[in-house]
């Protein structure tokens, strides 16, 4: 018996290694699948490319002294040096994250120049989701800007009414203009010199030698990845107010231009190409500053 005990165990013994060894090669077969987890997948798929940029430069840095001599007139005329040079260096706008969000602000006074405010806006914008690229998140906030600008149809070329005072459409958010030609928006002298087809001696109109299309609220090439630029026109009759405001997007970084001028003489407005001009160009710089 014990000869026969001790026979047997050699056959048991390659009988368990055989089903081991069956098992895990069962296990190895049907396992792979099934034991995947949906983590593990997700993070051999492709993510979302991020932004071109990580980080935001100081806007308060950014417009050369010549430009804010340009949009801000009312500053070198200064005659104390400290407040000259503070007037200059700007305001820096309060925010929790400068590397996500940072602004600027100038003014200037002057009694003679009239009023001008200059404001820039930083935003970098960045996705949580890892499906959806930086880029896209930052397309969608720069549409939410546009659609909340209302951006006008492209005005008939022979037209001369001040684009900035026609209506942005039913829900143009209240625009100001008095200065609209026909209908109940029509006011003294400007609205009758317009009526009889003749151009307007108002310095808020522009001038022959620019089609009212070039100068309305519009879309803008050539400036970043894409842009748009609003003018309005506001406030009384003998103070009137202009508003030009410049947004693009360069890959995931969205910047504003606010340019505000109010002039001191009654009845007159600021003059909208100069206007105009005078922030794209500045918009034209930062999109440079931005690819350093």
């Amino acid at each position: 018996m014990q000869r026969k005990s001790y026979a047997c165990v050699p056959g048991v013994a390659v009988l368990l290694t055989a089903l081991l060894a069956g098992c895990s090669g069962s296990s190895g077969s049907d396992g792979g699948a099934g034991d995947a987890k949906p983590g593990e997948v997700s993070a051999s798929a492709s993510t979302a490319k991020p932004g071109k940029y990580q980080s935001l430069p100081e806007p308060c840095a950014q417009p050369e002294q010549g430009t804010l001599d340009t949009m801000l007139p009312g500053i070198k005329e200064l005659t104390d040096v400290r407040q000259r040079e503070k007037a200059y260096q700007g305001t820096a706008t309060a925010t929790y994250d400068t590397d996500r969000r940072a602004g600027c602000k100038w003014k200037d006074d002057s009694a003679a120049g009239g009023m001008h405010r200059l404001t820039l806006d930083f935003e970098r914008v960045v996705s949580y989701d890892a499906a959806v690229s930086d880029d896209s998140r930052a397309q969608d906030v720069f549409a939410a800007k546009r659609e909340k600008a209302h951006l006008p149809v492209p005005a008939p070329t022979d037209s001369v009414t001040d684009p900035a005072t026609e209506s942005k459409g039913s829900d143009g958010g209240g625009k100001d203009d008095p200065d609209k030609k026909g209908g109940d928006g029509e006011t003294g002298s400007e609205a009758g010199s317009e009526a009889d087809g003749g151009e307007t001696s108002s310095p808020a109109s522009p001038s022959s030698s620019v089609s009212p299309a070039e100068l309305q609220p519009r879309l803008l090439e050539g400036l970043g990845d894409e842009a748009f630029i609003d003018d309005e026109l506001s406030g009384p009759e003998a103070s009137r107010s202009r508003t030009v405001t410049v947004v693009f997007r360069t890959s995931n970084a969205l910047v504003t231009v606010q340019y505000v001028a109010q002039s001191t003489t009654p009845g007159e407005a600021p003059d909208s190409k100069e206007s105009q001009d005078t922030a794209q160009e500045l918009a034209q710089t930062l999109v440079g500053k931005f690819g350093e």
